[in-house]
């Protein structure tokens, strides 16, 4: 009687971008205890991400949202670009719900915070390397907020991120070569749209959010 020979799946093929040393080598440490998991490249930066998804083609691309020279959203884009069903995963301690909608508009397959367990993570990993998506309830509840806010126009954007950088309404006006009364106008918007009453407040809640970063 012949007896049937299963072949042994190959590894899942992972590749970690992330600027931290620490992290990195915890993420290692802890996809080697896995037996389907095999780390093929690190990156410290976006820009080295990008490279290193195309020399080494890997299942999955572990991918932190905030690192030098490209942050993770570029780097996504950058490989989507180049690969249209590659598989990023993303794993940051950023929590704001812009930027999870941010990285998933970007092409991410899945979104794990940081201080997830590795019985949270490693699920996500096999299930993003089968074509899945990953959207932990704690994350999908951030994305379902954003739907409460009216979203800030490319000039609020402008306005918010000048006035983030502790400008009066005079200096913000002379830096985007608008007139003081129009500064107010969008001061008024942004405040509205972030239901929030001061400018303190509209920073605060933005940062919280991810719309700006410094």
């Amino acid at each position: 009687m012949n007896k049937q020979i299963m072949k042994k799946s190959p590894p899942i093929r992972i590749l970690i971008a992330d600027d931290h040393y620490l992290v990195r080598m915890g993420l290692i440490a802890m996809i080697n205890t896995e037996p389907d998991m095999q780390i093929v490249a690190e990156a410290t930066d976006g820009a080295q991400a990008v490279a290193l998804f195309k020399k080494t083609t890997p299942d999955v691309a572990l991918m932190d949202l905030r690192m030098p020279i490209k942050n993770g959203v570029e780097a996504t884009v950058e490989i989507r670009k180049q690969d249209d069903v590659a598989r990023i995963l993303m794993l940051t301690a950023l929590d704001g719900d812009e930027d999870i909608h941010t990285a998933l508009e970007a092409g991410a397959a899945g979104y794990v915070l940081k201080n997830s367990t590795e019985d949270k993570l490693i699920p996500a990993i096999r299930a993003v390397a089968a074509g899945q998506y990953w959207i932990p309830e704690e994350v999908a509840k951030r994305l379902a907020s954003r739907r409460m806010f009216e979203e800030l126009t490319p000039r609020e954007l402008q306005v918010l991120n000048e006035l983030a950088k502790g400008l009066a309404n005079k200096q913000i006006a002379d830096v985007l070569n608008i007139t003081e009364n129009t500064t107010k106008w969008f001061l008024k918007s942004i405040l509205a749209k972030l239901r929030v009453a001061d400018r303190t407040q509209a920073v605060a809640v933005a940062v919280q959010r991810g719309i700006i970063r410094f």
